[in-house]
C-alpha cells in the first residue's frame, strides 16, 4: 500500500499529463504478459510482425516476472503535450548509478546479462531499442491513442468541475482510494509506503498499459499515478450502434451515429478510424452538427474534441 498524504497546498496542485516515454514502458508489461492485458491484444496482433526486428533482449530485461519496470521508463510529465525526443533525450543523460540501481532493484539485485558492462553503453542501447518499440509498434497507432488519453484528462477535468476532486480520485482505478486528504494506492509492492507530498505536486497519468493504479517504487521520485485510461475497449474497433431511424431519418445515418458516440469526448481523428471515415468527411459532419447547438468543441493542446451538448442529448432522447 502506498498512501500519498495531500496537504492543503497540495490539493490545489494536483494536475495531469501525458507521457509517451511512459506507454512505451508500461506496454513492456503487456509484451511479457498478454493475458494480463485483453484490450491491448488487438494491438499485440497488429505489430507482431514489427517487432521480429526489435531488439528484443534488451526490451525484455526492462521487466521482471512481477511485470515490474524501472521509474526511469515513468517520468513524471510536465504537461499534456511532452514530446517523446524530449523524454529519449533526457533518458540518455541519465546518471549511470540511477540506471544501475534502478535495474538491479526491479531484478532483486541482478543485473540482466545484456544490460551487464559499462552503464553509459547499456544506456544507448537502451534508449535505441526504445526507439525501435516507438517507430514500430506506436507510431502508426498514436494519434489515435494520444486522442483517447486527452479525452479522458477532458473527462477527469469535467468531474472535477462538477463534483469535486474527491469523487474524480476516487472514479480513476478501483485499487485507488481518497479520503479527502490521503490517496491509498493498492499496488503489488508490498511495502507499507506513506509520502507527504508536501508542496510537490501530484501527477496523474491516463494510460493505456495498466489495468490498476500504479506509482513510482522509488521514493525519491516525484508524487505520481498512472491509471487505466477510459475509452481503451473503442481503440481497435469500429463503432456497432443501432441507429434510432427516427433521428437518422432527421439527421442522417452518420450523423446520428456520431451524435450516439459523442456521449464522450473524442476527436475527429479518432471518430474516422471508429466509423472507417475519413477526416476530412468527419470533420464536415462535426461542423453541421456543431453549427445546430448539437455538439460542444474544446480545443485540448493540438487536438479539437467533441462533445454531445445538451441540446443534442435531448434530441436523442426524443
Amino acid at each position: 500500500m502506498l498512501r500519498y498524504v495531500l496537504h492543503d497546498a497540495d490539493l490545489g496542485d494536483v494536475r495531469f499529463g501525458i507521457s509517451p516515454l511512459c506507454e512505451l514502458g508500461l506496454s513492456l508489461r503487456t509484451l511479457r504478459e498478454p493475458s494480463r492485458y485483453p484490450l491491448q491484444l488487438p494491438w499485440l496482433r497488429r505489430t507482431e510482425a514489427a517487432r521480429a526486428g526489435l531488439d528484443l533482449e534488451v526490451l525484455t530485461a526492462l521487466v521482471d516476472e512481477r511485470l515490474w519496470t524501472p521509474d526511469f521508463l515513468n517520468p513524471r510529465p510536465l504537461s499534456p503535450l511532452t514530446r517523446l525526443d524530449d523524454e529519449l533525450a533526457a533518458l540518455r543523460r541519465m546518471p549511470s548509478e540511477r540506471f544501475v540501481s534502478q535495474i538491479l532493484g526491479v531484478h532483486q539485485g541482478e543485473m540482466p546479462a545484456v544490460l551487464d558492462g559499462p552503464p553509459r553503453i547499456a544506456i544507448g542501447r537502451v534508449v535505441d531499442a526504445l526507439e525501435g518499440l516507438w517507430a514500430a509498434c506506436f507510431a502508426p497507432y498514436w494519434v489515435r491513442m494520444r486522442a483517447i488519453l486527452e479525452a479522458d484528462i477532458v473527462y477527469r477535468g469535467r468531474q472535477v468541475a462538477q463534483h469535486g476532486l474527491a469523487v474524480m480520485l476516487n472514479g480513476l482505478a478501483p485499487t485507488a482510494e481518497f479520503d479527502g486528504r490521503v490517496l491509498s494506492l493498492r499496488l503489488r509492492d508490498p511495502r507499507e509506503r506513506v509520502e507527504h507530498i508536501g508542496g510537490a505536486g501530484l501527477t496523474l497519468v491516463p494510460t493505456m498499459f495498466t489495468t490498476r493504479a500504479s506509482a513510482p517504487v522509488d521514493p525519491d521520485e516525484p508524487p505520481s499515478m498512472f491509471y487505466p485510461a477510459r475509452g481503451q475497449g473503442a481503440m481497435w474497433e469500429a463503432e456497432r450502434v443501432q441507429n434510432p431511424a427516427a433521428l437518422a431519418a432527421i439527421v442522417g445515418e452518420v450523423r446520428a451515429r456520431l451524435l450516439i458516440a459523442l456521449a464522450e469526448p473524442a476527436s475527429s481523428t479518432e471518430l474516422g478510424v471508429r466509423f472507417g471515415v475519413s477526416t476530412s468527411a468527419i470533420n464536415q459532419h462535426l461542423r453541421v452538427l456543431r453549427d445546430a447547438g448539437l455538439l460542444t468543441a474544446t480545443r485540448y493542446g493540438h487536438s479539437m474534441l467533441y462533445l454531445r451538448s445538451e441540446l443534442g442529448s435531448a434530441l436523442l432522447a426524443g
